[in-house]
């Protein structure tokens, strides 16, 4: 399948991703440590992380604790939980020339956010240079088999130049057959490209179109003409995720720890989204307020793109 095919799939993915959902099951059970979801009706599932003024993860909130505005009008929460429910994750690592100095600490990094991560998830890697490649054996799409993932990321060493849009593209298009209905890319990288043949706007235009949340970790050598920070704060602004930018290598271990920890302590909070409300492109914003405590901080994605491809079967 060539790359213009690949694109047109996954736009078609995620208007059946916006598709509806109803809730079948509102929390995981030890047979079924996932959140359930059918698909019956249209439904945005959001991911949201709550913190105090101090920066330390809420535990704790209902659903009366929290709002959503959808291009400034409330919406009813339809879907809400606060547990530590298994997700779809996809690690994406930079394994170009500029890399080879880091990679053993990357390495280490990722091995600890897989080892912080819940039991449950289902994981996969893509290392990327001139080209993204599957770190996982042929056939085996997602593990949670902690010696099978350190083989993923160890797969291939760090040359040649920077694929990082046609591996956002590919791990994107990779989530949406996962099983897990809330879905994390992490990006490791120095945020530039100099080999992709999708452009910045087209994967900026499939990130808008899909749900997951993307955390990315920026990792620079001085002067590095390639660095590109700015597009690592933009790609986690956007989807509601959290960009790091380590002052050294022996801090990229604590961003990843970070990364796990917020992931297993998101809400998950579901809206069934007004046909008719103003275009495509909707922006969100999400509220939170408990008695007896001040100066909670919602975190989740800031828009998403309304498919009307969606509303077919409604």
């Amino acid at each position: 399948m060539n790359r213009r095919a690949a694109i047109r799939n996954l736009l078609v993915a995620g208007a059946v991703s916006f598709s509806g959902r109803l809730l079948k099951a509102s929390a995981p059970t030890d047979d079924h440590p996932d959140l359930v979801i059918r698909s019956d009706v249209r439904l945005v599932l959001l991911d949201v992380s709550v913190k105090d003024r101090g920066g330390g993860w809420v535990a704790g909130l209902s659903k009366d604790d929290f709002r959503v505005d959808e291009n400034g009008a409330p919406q009813d929460i339809t879907v809400f939980a606060n547990n530590d429910i298994p997700v779809t994750v996809g690690i994406l690592v930079d394994n170009s020339r500029s890399m080879t100095p880091k990679r053993a600490e990357v390495l280490s990094a990722a091995t600890a956010f897989i080892e912080d991560s819940n039991p449950h998830d289902e994981i996969f890697v893509l290392n990327f240079n001139d080209t993204v490649k599957r770190g996982l054996p042929q056939g085996v799409l997602f593990s949670d088999n902690l010696r099978q993932l350190r083989g993923a990321l160890s797969r291939g060493f760090p040359e040649g130049r920077t694929a990082l849009n046609d591996a956002i593209v590919d791990g994107l298009q990779q989530l949406e057959k996962g099983k897990r209905d809330k879905k994390t890319l992490i990006v490791i990288s120095d945020g530039g490209d100099n080999a992709s043949h999708h452009t910045r706007a087209e994967m900026l235009d499939l990130v808008e179109r899909s749900l997951a949340t993307i955390y990315t970790i920026g990792l620079f050598d001085p002067g590095d003409p390639d660095r590109d920070p700015g597009i690592l704060k933009k790609l986690a602004r956007l989807t509601g995720g959290v960009a790091y930018f380590p002052v050294g290598l022996e801090d990229l271990t604590g961003a990843c720890q970070k990364i796990a920890k917020d992931i297993r302590t998101r809400y998950t909070v579901g809206y069934i989204p007004p046909a008719l409300n103003g275009g495509l492109i909707r922006r969100i914003r999400v509220h939170v307020s408990a008695r007896g405590r001040v100066g909670l901080i919602a975190r989740t994605r800031v828009s998403y793109r309304y498919e009307e491809a969606a509303n077919e079967n409604q």
